[in-house]
Parts: structure tokens; C-alpha cells; sequence
């Protein structure tokens, strides 16, 4: 029996301008995700990032108006050069982001699992996600192409 989750999830592919292994480092590295990660106007405080099966995630996003969006999440699945997988606490999502190497380019593959639809909906509407997610992208791909330039 399959269960259909369209209703309750998030996707967003993009093939991005940089090799795999730059790709890889400023997602797992907090020196460099802290950078780029959130939405436009968004900065970032990350306490823990344990980039391994169990690790933890912590990180404060600071909004453009001040206001402090703590995050906490917990690394289920990391393939080197592959996949990151991990559960994110309050609201509960699944994210799992599949990395596959073409040359110097690298599609990202970034899929975002809600419990419920309604979750999934409350979401949306009042942090404007999908908008958000494909902001992030936004400023991974300007992050990756910075890199290359240096």
C-alpha cells in the first residue's frame, strides 16, 4: 500500500553551479552554512552542528525584523557526496536533500516532509516557506559562486 504525501510536503530541485565537493563542504561545514542558510535578510548563530547519523543541529535564525527563530534538529542519515537527512523539531519535518555530481555542477534535490497537512499549511502561510526554501537556494548558488571566485 502507498501513501500519498503530496499534501504534506515541500520539493525543490536545482542544479547548482560548483562542484560536489563545494557543495557538500558549505552544507556540513557551520562556518559556511551559517552564511547562506534562511531566507533573504536572515542571519544565523549555530551552537551544534555534528554532521553524523545521531548529531545534532542547533541554530538561532535572526530575522530581518529582530525576531529570533531558534531551530533544533537531529541528523538521521549523512552519504558523503550523496544525501543529508535530518528531523527537525518544532514544527516536526523530515528533510532529506540528495546531492548527485554532473562535472563541476551538482543537482540538489531538497524535499521537506510535514506530519500532517495541516502542518504543512500553517507553515507555508505564516513563514511563507516555499518562498523561504527557494530563497535559501537562492543564496547557496551566490555562496558557492563567492567561493569559486576567491
Amino acid at each position: 500500500m502507498v501513501s500519498n504525501t503530496k499534501d504534506r510536503e515541500l520539493r525543490l530541485m536545482r542544479t547548482l553551479n560548483a562542484p560536489i565537493n563545494l557543495v557538500w563542504e558549505v552544507w556540513t561545514k557551520p562556518e559556511h552554512i551559517g552564511q547562506w542558510w534562511g531566507p533573504n535578510g536572515f542571519t544565523n548563530t549555530i551552537t551544534i552542528m555534528d554532521v553524523v547519523p545521531g548529531g545534532h543541529w542547533h541554530l538561532v535564525m535572526h530575522g530581518p525584523d529582530g525576531t529570533d527563530y531558534p531551530n533544533k534538529s537531529r541528523f538521521i542519515e549523512v552519504i558523503e557526496f550523496k544525501r543529508i537527512s535530518y528531523e527537525h523539531f518544532n514544527p516536526h519535518i523530515i528533510a532529506t536533500i540528495n546531492f548527485e555530481e554532473d562535472g563541476e555542477r551538482t543537482h540538489l534535490d531538497w524535499h521537506m516532509l510535514f506530519d500532517s497537512a495541516e502542518i504543512f499549511q500553517a507553515v507555508v502561510k505564516a513563514h511563507n516557506a516555499a518562498e523561504g526554501l527557494k530563497q535559501n537556494v537562492e543564496k547557496l548558488q551566490v555562496y558557492l559562486t563567492n567561493q569559486l571566485t576567491k
